[in-house]
């Protein structure tokens, strides 16, 4: 039987900088798991090189038993895997409901020549893309904004509607950079619950990001650490809290009197 999600040993070097070394872990259907470590441990880095950001120096990316090391972003896409980024990239000029409608480009049965013409299959077509845009505003809390500029947005908003954007494409697997990252505690336990009712209504399998302890420990099922490229420990959230040597890379050596 294939593993669902698997990393195996994966390395990323720039130069004589090794970013990444010997990355691996399986994440089985439904599983909602984290990625943590200080700042510039390497995590996006390895959410780079699953999703064809970044080319992995060595190692591989299987995806229900395939291999999609290396693959562009488009199909990995195409393949069930979605995501949303550290820096947001919205098309700010675009309208909330546009930037949710451009993530079903992939699914388009229309030939170009059929949109410039305004045949009726392209405008029943649009209409339908424009109904399930409208739902996955819905369902995160952004109905109300869909006219309105994306960059006119409040932060926290803005990471929603990249939700939103990301569950366009109908993924099995999402990824999530720092969601919570720049939201108040209001905002980030809302978003936690957010993530639980998305994971279970869509059936997602989730791999996350996130400095935020209190949001990731309530939340995930399983942690895995990272520190200057290299795994130092993986677990529960109770067996994380408590191991030494993610203890050393967020808080540093004890001083000694």
């Amino acid at each position: 039987m294939n593993d669902f999600f698997r990393l195996d040993n994966l390395v990323m070097q720039f130069g004589g900088l090794t970013a990444v070394k010997d990355f691996s872990i399986v994440i089985e259907p439904g599983e909602l798991v984290g990625l943590i470590g200080p700042n510039g441990a390497g995590k996006t880095t390895v959410f780079n090189m699953i999703t064809g950001f970044l080319t992995p120096t060595a190692g591989r990316v299987l995806w229900n038993g395939k291999d999609i090391t290396g693959a562009p972003p488009h199909v990995v896409t195409a393949q069930g895997i979605a995501r949303t980024f550290q820096n947001i990239r919205l098309f700010a000029d675009m309208s909330v409901l546009e930037n949710v409608m451009v993530s079903f480009h992939h699914t388009l049965q229309s030939r170009f020549w059929k949109a410039m013409l305004g045949f009726p299959s392209h405008r029943k077509e649009e209409a339908r893309i424009e109904k399930e845009a409208r739902g996955f505003l819905e369902e995160l809390h952004l109905g109300h904004l869909a006219d309105e500029k994306a960059g006119a947005l409040p932060y926290g908003q803005q990471r929603r509607l990249e939700i939103a954007r990301a569950l366009a494409t109908r993924p099995k697997l999402l990824l999530l950079d720092e969601p919570a990252a720049g939201m108040n505690p209001q905002e980030t336990m809302e978003l936690a619950q957010l993530v639980r009712d998305i994971r279970s209504r869509y059936r997602l399998t989730i791999f996350l990001i996130e400095h935020d302890m209190k949001f990731v420990m309530g939340l995930c099922e399983r942690i895995k650490v990272l520190d200057y490229g290299i795994t130092i420990a993986e677990g529960t959230p109770a067996e994380i809290q408590r191991h030494p040597d993610v203890i050393k890379a967020y808080l540093g050596e004890p001083k000694h009197a």
